[in-house]
């Protein structure tokens, strides 16, 4: 899984737009974007948020269990990349769900300069790093998109549709 990746050729991500505020980009995914700038609860309100989406989307609620556990994957994936972006980060700036029929992206905008990267080795037993290391087991792919000249970052992961 790389951390550096961009988005692929011709796939720029999207334009921010209103809080809670649904839009289609030109390639057909459907996102959902929520300022997390001046929330409180900043973990749970992404979650709910994600989880509304899900709802919106067919995803929830899930009428097998494959069903459930890839959408309990996406909330998941949705409290590590705000949590880290809360812990390492100066807090998240966004939250930016897309979905395709193929699958979903997460996005989480936050004003830090660090690199995301999972803890290696990884240590199962001890508390504490293991966001971006379940990120990378869960998601299909994820990585950092960077502006140039603008400070902070995106952090996305891209996670399958259930079959």
């Amino acid at each position: 899984m790389s951390t550096t990746r961009q988005h692929p050729p011709g796939d720029l991500g999207r334009e921010p737009d209103e809080a809670g505020a649904a839009s289609t980009d030109p390639d057909g995914r459907q996102w959902r974007t929520l300022s997390l700038a001046q929330a409180s609860g900043i973990v749970p309100t992404a979650r709910d948020f994600a989880r509304q989406a899900l709802h919106d989307w067919g995803w929830l609620p899930a009428a097998n269990a494959d069903r459930r556990a890839a959408a309990e994957d996406v909330l998941l994936v949705v409290s590590e990349l705000v949590t880290n972006a809360c812990l390492h980060a100066e807090g998240p700036e966004e939250l930016r769900i897309g979905r395709t029929p193929k699958g979903l992206r997460v996005e989480v905008v936050d004003r830090g300069a660090g690199q995301p990267a999972p803890r290696t080795p990884h240590r199962a037993g001890r508390p504490g790093g293991h966001g971006m290391f379940i990120v990378q087991r869960l998601c299909l792919d994820w990585g950092v998109l960077r502006t140039p000249e603008a400070p902070g970052k995106t952090v996305w992961a891209e996670l399958a549709a259930p079959a």
